[in-house]
């Protein structure tokens, strides 16, 4: 439990400060953002710093802390130091460069501002790579909250595509998705998130009550337990690739762009980007603990360990038999309204893209007609293919990561430029410590290159040797 608490401290004292400092480093202004000067009633719309953010937190908050903290504790307690640690040092830096740069530049999304800062080579490359992470997260999301929802309200155990309750129950997701997707951000996402942000908080808050009452089982970390994974996964660069949501996600910057756009003053930047992502990384630990003790008491069966089957087990344990369905559905918001702000915010970034204005519905369904298309495309493929969820997740976790990268690269490129050079260390060391991770993951995994880890970790080190003199480069030819 000590451990534990240790992480909560990190995270608490790490946002009071750190995260101050950043805010100075980046120097928010008085200056107009982008919700008034450039207000359409679609996607550029002022809203109150509270509702932005929750928005934001439901946003960020897909399966990732739940899904990753389940997986990520099973390296051991290290886990409850390490999230904080990456909250505060990476993951919120990121969150909150993303969206403050993209205030700074008219609400321009990640792929955007990479054209600005990056240059055109690597906006074409990384268009294609948001592109694909975004369409298989909301791919993913789509059933993996429907699975979720027939399990615990209907005891289905066998979630195929021809059951008549499941295939519907997609469907009903996916229309969801595709109106919150053509809504103003007002409309629908503005009026329910903030509800269903409070429902998320209450669901994690009810299992960290049950901590109280019916106590946990937490180990404490000491070097002979820094890594106990069960099937000896390396902790560089698993750890790291595992927990995602709560520690640094480069899915975080499609979303924080889509809020940059709604945001009355540059000072609530932190509250909403940096504050969130902390927030985030709260919930992350505390389903991280929760694992921990079904675990250790052997309350899961051994072909469910790491999946969000887990869930389940720690609201009925924790939770009152008659309160469980309320934790469940909770968890059950999180794929939902992550996965159909990842479809705007891929109709935001390809229309950015085309220079296409959305303020006209036709011009929506232009783009979201196709992006429809593709995403049941590959749900008909996931659903009929055995290995599909573990493939595309693994994908989608090689993707994500490696979008941060180039979000924390355009942070440090403006910082450079804005004569705070020694200072850009705070977003240029997560990103060249994120580039070997990401490389030494696709180098070494069998999605990849299927290197040994020693070769692969070397491989790493080159190509973020090489990421570094291209981005010297770049700053020298922007001078």
């Amino acid at each position: 439990m000590t451990t534990f608490i240790i992480g909560i401290l990190i995270l608490f004292f790490g946002y009071i400060f750190y995260s101050r400092f950043v805010e100075k480093v980046f120097s928010p202004d008085d200056r107009e953002t982008p919700a008034n000067s450039h207000s359409d009633g679609v996607d550029f719309v002022p809203m109150s710093k509270n509702r932005n953010a929750l928005i934001h937190l439901l946003n960020i908050a897909g399966m990732g802390p739940i899904i990753g903290a389940i997986q990520g504790i099973l390296f051991g307690p290290i886990a409850f130091i390490l999230i904080p640690l990456g909250c505060i040092f990476a993951g919120g830096v990121h969150d909150y460069f993303a969206g403050m740069l993209s205030m700074r530049n008219k609400g321009a999304q990640i792929t955007g501002l990479i054209h600005k800062y990056l240059g055109h080579k690597a906006f074409y490359i990384f268009m294609v790579i948001v592109s694909i992470m975004l369409l298989l997260l909301a791919t993913v999301f789509v059933y993996t909250a429907g699975d979720l929802f027939v399990e615990r309200f209907f005891g289905v155990k066998e979630f195929v595509i021809s059951n008549p309750l499941v295939l519907g129950t997609y469907i009903v997701i996916l229309s969801y998705f595709i109106l919150a997707t053509l809504f103003p951000i007002d409309k629908i996402i503005g009026k329910f998130y903030p509800i269903l942000g409070l429902m998320l908080i209450l669901g994690t808050g009810m299992v960290l009550i049950g901590f109280m009452i019916k106590g946990v089982n937490l180990q404490n970390f000491h070097l002979s337990n820094y890594n106990i994974h069960p099937k000896n996964l390396p902790l560089i660069p698993m750890f790291f690739m595992t927990v995602s949501c709560g520690l640094l996600s480069g899915f975080h910057s499609t979303q924080a762009t889509i809020i940059s756009r709604t945001v009355n003053s540059e000072k609530d930047g932190r509250g909403i980007f940096y504050g969130m992502m902390c927030l985030e990384s709260l919930i992350a630990i505390i389903w991280a603990a929760a694992a921990m003790d079904v675990y250790s008491l052997n309350q899961v069966p051994q072909n469910i360990i790491g999946t969000v089957n887990v869930v389940n087990i720690i609201a009925n344990k924790f939770v009152p038999l008659n309160l469980a369905f309320l934790v469940t559905l909770a968890i059950i918001i999180l794929p939902i309204t992550s996965g159909d702000t990842a479809l705007r915010g891929l109709r935001i970034t390809i229309a950015d893209a085309l220079n296409l204005g959305q303020k006209k519905i036709v011009n929506r369904l232009i783009i979201v007609i196709p992006i429809v298309l593709s995403v049941l495309s590959i749900l008909i493929w996931a659903k009929t293919n055995a290995d599909s969820f573990s493939l595309i997740w693994r994908y989608f976790t090689f993707f994500n990561q490696l979008i941060a990268i180039p979000t924390l690269l355009c942070a440090t490129v403006f910082l450079i430029k804005e004569g705070k050079g020694k200072k850009s260390i705070i977003t240029l060391i997560p990103a060249l410590f994120y580039v070997f991770i990401t490389m030494s993951f696709i180098f070494s995994e069998k999605i990849g290159f299927n290197l040994p880890l020693k070769y692969a970790e070397i491989a790493g080190i080159i190509i973020t040797a090489s990421v570094l003199i291209y981005v010297i480069k770049i700053i020298k030819n922007k001078n």
